[in-house]
């Protein structure tokens, strides 16, 4: 999924800017069809096969995202404070939700993969920079979670 990003800026022109988008991106249109079906099945799952949006979170949880400003923690799987139309108009959401897809997708074609790629498929045919990717990013991921995101949020 990570190389799609990749794709998409090549057919858009990128290659006129970087030479890392200079490739025959008709040959990769099966990304395309991956992230398509991606999208509509999310779209699907979500509205005709999901009996109960809400999701089974520790009280202790629900009362540390409530204290950081989630008012519906544990009723939906995205937070409508980050996650809704009212959401992106403020711009601090906004601007987080840009940088953090941005740091994501940069991570991930830095690292060679994403995070389950390497976590499922790299760790099971026991890919030492696999194991490298998944400690880094779950160093970033609990660096983010304990340290940023209160000062972000808090």
């Amino acid at each position: 999924m990570s190389s799609n990003l990749r794709t998409v800026c090549a057919i858009g022109g990128g290659g006129k800017v970087a030479d890392f988008f200079r490739f025959d991106w008709k040959s990769q249109i099966w990304n395309l069809v991956v992230v398509a079906g991606a999208i509509i099945g999310g779209f699907i799952a979500h509205h005709y096969l999901t009996p109960d949006p809400s999701i089974a979170l520790n009280p202790v949880t629900v009362d540390r995202l409530q204290s950081l400003g989630f008012e519906n923690a544990g009723s939906s799987y995205l937070p409508q404070e980050l996650f809704s139309l009212d959401g992106l108009s403020n711009p601090k959401n906004l601007a987080i939700l840009l940088i953090g897809g941005f740091l994501v997708g940069f991570g991930a074609r830095y690292a060679g993969g994403c995070t389950s790629g390497h976590a499922i498929s790299g760790l099971s045919n026991l890919q030492l920079p696999s194991l490298i990717a998944v400690i880094g990013f779950f160093i970033g991921g609990l660096t983010m979670i304990y340290f940023l995101y209160p000062l972000i949020f808090g």
